[in-house]
């Protein structure tokens, strides 16, 4: 029985299937740690999603389990081996300027809008239906379908974590939390500081940074940056050269003089620290007009340090680091946190993303004699490892066939710098919900699903579910 038209089985489904969507996104579902307890570890909007699911679950007679509050599943098939579907029901604040309650769900013109509606509530609706259109049809399968529930895939992960130290691993499976087709490849992700190391330097220049500062988080772009100066020369004379370097730069910025300080701020473009080239690193440039000025000790070799390793290169090539692969592409560097002082010196925290074949030791390796050489030292290293699937793999055919058969385009295989719930599989991909052409709004305001996308993305898990376990 397999010439079944999983389309019409979710039409047959639609009210339903909508219903159940609007109920999940109804629930503020945002980490609250303030507010946290034993029982909600991840505050009570978070676990009171897990908890729905979990019950909705347990109505439609899957098998139910809640492991400790953090995660949880929902399953049905018999057999040793399983398919994992790995989805998350936390969701990012909601930030302002929303055109209608950002947890009504409302339906307007086609599209759901709420918080969560495409990451990732949507599409975790749109797996669930899936698997209950395989149970309801009977299908006979030879694996177990377990849909894993998570609670922190917006920050820590420390759901998959605690639920892996706990659960089996699926044979295989797939996280239906990025882009249609395939994603198979993520790039290794790690943050670190870049320390300079302090020495007692003299210091009879012209012109003091009392303090600098810029970005706040290691996976973002930096839009603002900030410096305080004490100066011996003209002020004005700094403040021409600040605005004639603006007008070069195209940026925004503006100057004040405060108490005998003169303060420079400067505006910059933020984006994903993915692909930092996309925006404008507000505190790169400010390093840059600082090199202008007559500096010396500390904060001559912090600013030109900057200029020189990090200026127009995001690759790594001027600290010897650069690789690329056929698989996922270039290495990127991203300096989403600067700040010096005075008594301190400087740090920079870097956001490195690494391609698959690529190894994190020897990447530090190389880079530790480099920086050493010019007066920094690496600190506070974190790692991701990257991670990749055969093309040949089961899994990949598989879920291109059922790609190909469902929206009669080719499958192509995608790889990228972000990381997905896939990673946490031995053997997972990223599939859907996002089909190619379709702007992503995930994190925005006035995120949406589309109606029809959420029906189509359902007939597709719903083979893929069928095939992979069958």
């Amino acid at each position: 029985m397999t010439n079944i038209n999983w389309f019409s089985e979710v039409e047959k489904r639609k009210e339903s299937l909508i219903v159940d969507t609007q109920k999940l996104l109804q629930i503020k579902s945002v980490l609250d740690e303030e507010n946290a307890t034993d029982d909600a570890p991840l505050g009570q909007g978070v676990k009171d999603a897990l908890v729905h699911m979990l019950e909705l679950g347990k109505s439609d007679g899957f098998s139910i389990k809640n492991v400790g509050n953090l995660a949880g599943h929902v399953e049905f098939g018999e057999g040793k081996e399983s398919v994992g579907i790995l989805c998350h029901v936390d969701v990012v604040p909601e930030g302002d300027g929303w055109s209608s309650d950002p947890y009504a769900a409302e339906i307007r013109e086609g599209n759901i809008y709420a918080r969560g509606a495409i990451d990732d509530k949507g599409p975790t609706m749109a797996a669930y239906y899936a698997m209950k259109i395989v149970k309801e049809l009977q299908l006979p399968l030879s694996k177990r379908v377990r849909m894993i529930i998570g609670t922190d895939e917006e920050s820590n992960w420390r759901c998959v974590e605690h639920y892996f130290e706990h659960e089996e691993m699926p044979t295989m499976g797939f996280a239906p939390d990025a882009d249609f087709p395939i994603i198979f490849a993520e790039k290794g992700i790690s943050d670190f500081d870049i320390m300079q190391r302090i020495y007692e330097a003299e210091d009879n220049s012209g012109t003091t940074v009392l303090s600098f500062q810029a970005g706040r988080r290691y996976n973002m772009v930096p839009d603002f940056a900030k410096v305080a100066l004490h100066t011996n020369q003209e002020e004005t004379h700094i403040i021409q050269e600040f605005q004639t370097f603006l007008n070069e730069q195209q940026l925004n910025g503006k100057y004040l003089v405060d108490n005998g300080e003169l303060i420079l701020e400067l505006e910059g473009v933020s984006v994903h620290g993915m692909e930092p080239d996309l925006g404008k690193n507000a505190g790169i440039l400010l390093a840059v007009f600082l090199n202008k000025l007559p500096l010396s000790g500390l904060e001559k070799q912090y600013f030109s340090f900057i200029q020189t390793n990090f200026y127009q290169d995001s690759r790594g090539k001027q600290l010897g680091i650069d690789y690329t692969d056929n698989i996922s592409g270039d290495l990127t560097m991203n300096v989403g946190k600067l700040s010096f002082t005075k008594e301190n010196g400087g740090m920079l925290g870097i956001n490195l993303r690494y391609p698959v074949t690529a190894e994190l030791d020897q990447i530090q390796g190389r880079l530790a004699p480099v920086l050493h050489e010019q007066g920094f030292e690496v600190q506070n290293v974190s790692d991701s490892k990257p991670h990749h699937v055969d093309e040949k793999d089961f899994l990949i055919q598989t879920l291109k066939k059922v790609y190909e058969e469902q929206t009669g385009e080719k499958a192509e295989l995608l790889a990228i710098g972000g990381g997905t719930y896939a990673r946490s599989l031995q053997a997972g991909v990223a599939f859907g919900p996002l089909f190619p052409g379709r702007p992503d709004v995930a994190h925005q305001k006035d995120e949406y699903m589309i109606v029809e996308d959420l029906l189509k993305a359902t007939a597709i898990y719903a083979q893929a579910i069928y095939e992979l376990a069958k």
